[in-house]
């Protein structure tokens, strides 16, 4: 959207809109921007979450580095129960993804168990923070 139409939801001219954002970057707030696309029109259609256990923690940093490498892992969340991580991915096709789960983390990436859970329909997905945050 252009300055002005941001500084008219906010109440703002269109040069306050525009440092308010600027301030907001520099304090860290917003990190960037990025086009949202279509996965399905882009031609990724298979949406997972894989739960992941590391062999050993000795490989904690290997599997990190490993999975900044992988177009494919969209998020990689460190998290407390019996699993060591959670990892949203997206594939543009089973075979495809069994070649993530089979080959790359468990040959590759050191770990020990996978527990995929494959999406068969999203009701909600957004990248937006609660408007309570902004």
């Amino acid at each position: 959207m252009t300055w002005a139409e941001l500084g008219e939801l906010l109440e703002l001219s269109a040069p306050a809109a525009a440092e308010r954002v600027h301030r907001l970057q520099e304090r860290g707030v917003i990190q960037g921007f990025t086009a949202l696309a279509d996965p399905q029109a882009a031609g990724f259609p298979v949406l997972a979450f894989v739960f992941v256990t590391l062999e050993s923690q000795v490989q904690r940093a290997a599997f990190l580095a490993a999975v900044q490498g992988r177009s494919s892992i969209l998020e990689c969340h460190h998290v407390a129960g019996e699993d060591d991580y959670l990892l949203k991915v997206r594939c543009a096709s089973l075979k495809q993804l069994d070649q993530l789960l089979s080959e790359d983390l468990k040959t590759r990436m050191g770990v020990a168990r996978t527990r995929t859970t494959i999406i068969l329909g999203t009701a909600k997905e957004t990248p937006k923070l609660p408007a309570e945050a902004v």
